[in-house]
């Protein structure tokens, strides 16, 4: 089971990896719009803190701080969505672009928000 756990976490790690670099080349092809580039930079805070605090949570120093960095994640993973729905509804990106996107950061978000219940004994 043990290696069952590794393996999703390294499979994890490697897909919020990929979903920062797929966002990172979505944000470089953005408009050069004052909103656009504005709008990009937030969305590229928030979505590269989602990876950043997931890999703090590795090593975090007690169950506590673990689940406080699992938190963060997933409040910037909320945070995310909320700047690829203005730059999709804004018509400034383009809406199958910013739909696969929202559809993996919806998966990752519910990987997070799951294991944040299973933390704190809820599940």
């Amino acid at each position: 089971m043990k290696n069952d756990k590794e393996k999703f976490k390294k499979e994890f790690k490697d897909r919020v990896y990929k979903f920062t670099l797929m966002l990172v080349e979505f944000i470089d092809k953005l408009p050069r719009s004052s909103s656009a580039r504005i709008i990009g930079s937030q969305l590229l805070r928030s979505g590269m803190s989602i990876g950043a605090n997931y890999i703090e949570a590795q090593a975090a120093s007690s169950k506590k701080d673990f689940a406080n960095f699992f938190h963060h994640s997933l409040k910037s993973a909320n945070e995310s969505e909320f700047w690829l729905r203005i730059l999709k509804d804004s018509g400034k990106a383009d809406k199958k672009e910013v739909d696969a996107l929202l559809e993996e950061l919806a998966e990752i978000a519910n990987i997070l928000g799951s294991s944040l219940l299973t933390l704190k004994g809820r599940k």
